[in-house]
């Protein structure tokens, strides 16, 4: 009987001390990977603010899932309260406004601490591993397929000739050299040149150019420096001499260039800008007029707003980007790693509207990456795609779904590729 007591004793001191572990196991919380950052930010708050209260507010801006966005805040109070301030309701004088950001390079947080009449701000960089969009965070993904066959062959040989502009309208592709316009056909899958319309006048190497089509593809405009040309497209007649079905007259023209909003030319009051054939970039006059006077710049899109209407964005030759909003100019943040080419796609993703934006600087292998733009910053939305070149035009494609890129390899050669997103 003794041993059997001795036993039960021993058994049920093991389970105690196995129920001990497992409460000491859930009281330690897994180290998260925002603890750092909110404990410098916890710091630097306190050190301005001293023990007291505080109404605390988080706002997102960041690719932070929102479903992470508690424990951030939990975080930041728990380390707070360890330094004496404590998170209060609204009848609180003092307030500490924390704001997450993020660019192409780095997360920053933000803390305005108001106290009375006086603002002081705290900053902290978080890790570059951190601030990097991951597959699992990004809210989309860019995939790049290239347009096989627009490219001309003579007598067994690719002319490797700048392609400046491209779209894929009443199914044909229609592709604009420094010298000409080549329409492709299709068959089995194969593009294949079916019409070239020469121009009398060749373009520069790599001039801006804009190709947009009418709602129903029987129309098409190419606007080039100092050059117009207008398609018009009835159905080829049958036989093996049959063409394109496509006419095209160019002639010259000053006229301004249309800024389309997310590949739609059929809005019934285009925005439409001046452009310096001389300088190839456009003057910042644009009809009708926004009531805010323009910087040149190189890119215009206009892009949906989640409250109704649409803001202007553009690439101004200095290398800022701008958001033209209510009768005013503002600078975006976090572009500053953007090339002066970008476009918009109606992706589903996300916000549902991202741009799509070029690295900056001349480089071997260029790469494309999404972003949004809920106010007046830049915000990653999906990782970068890396390209076999460096681009040298980008333009939202006719469905607005879409963006195609012209790709310049180490060998000068051209391609189009057309660039999508998948949703995560």
């Amino acid at each position: 009987m003794r041993a059997m007591r001795l036993i039960r004793a021993m058994a049920l001191g093991l389970l105690g001390l196995a129920g001990l572990a497992a409460c000491r196991a859930q009281a330690v919380p897994t180290p998260s990977r925002w603890s750092q950052p909110a404990a410098d930010l916890s710091t630097q708050i306190a050190d301005i603010l001293g023990p007291g209260q505080a109404q605390v507010t988080i706002r997102n801006l960041s690719t932070i899932p929102p479903s992470e966005i508690p424990s951030v805040r939990k975080l930041i109070e728990q380390d707070l309260k360890a330094h004496g301030v404590l998170a209060s309701g609204a009848e609180s004088a003092n307030s500490i406004r924390i704001t997450l950001s993020e660019n192409a390079r780095e997360r920053i947080w933000v803390a305005e601490v108001v106290e009375g009449s006086e603002t002081h701000v705290a900053m902290v960089h978080v890790d570059v591993s951190m601030a990097s969009v991951s597959t699992a965070d990004a809210r989309m993904v860019l995939r790049s397929e290239r347009i096989a066959g627009l490219s001309i062959r003579i007598g067994g040989l690719v002319r490797n000739d700048p392609i400046l502009a491209a779209a894929e309208i009443n199914g044909h592709f229609l592709v604009i050299y420094p010298d000409r316009i080549s329409i492709f056909s299709s068959a089995a899958g194969v593009w294949t040149e079916a019409n070239t319309i020469m121009m009398e006048r060749q373009l520069s190497r790599d001039p801006r150019t804009v190709l947009a089509a009418n709602a129903d593809g029987g129309l098409f405009t190419a606007y080039m420096p100092g050059t117009q040309c207008i398609g018009n497209y009835s159905l080829p007649m049958a036989g093996p001499s049959a063409d394109s079905g496509w006419s095209v007259r160019c002639h010259a023209s000053d006229d301004p260039w249309p800024v389309y909003q997310s590949g739609d030319a059929s809005s019934a009051t285009p925005l439409k800008a001046f452009y310096n054939s001389a300088r190839d970039f456009f003057t910042g006059i644009v009809t009708p007029g926004i009531g805010v006077d323009l910087p040149p710049f190189y890119m215009a899109v206009m892009i949906p707003r989640a409250a109704g209407g649409a803001a202007l964005l553009i690439s101004s030759i200095d290398g800022n980007v701008q958001l033209i909003e209510n009768g005013a100019m503002r600078s975006v943040a976090g572009t500053r790693d953007w090339g002066s080419d970008f476009a918009v796609v109606r992706s589903g993703c996300g916000a549902g509207t991202q741009i799509i934006a070029s690295s900056s600087g001349e480089a071997e292998n260029d790469s494309l990456r999404a972003f949004e733009i809920p106010a007046l910053e830049a915000l990653p939305a999906s990782g970068p795609l890396t390209l076999d070149g460096t681009v040298t035009a980008l333009w939202t494609a006719q469905d607005g779904k879409s963006a195609f890129a012209v790709v310049r390899s180490a060998t000068a050669e051209y391609e189009v590729d057309r660039v999508t997103a998948l949703c995560n």
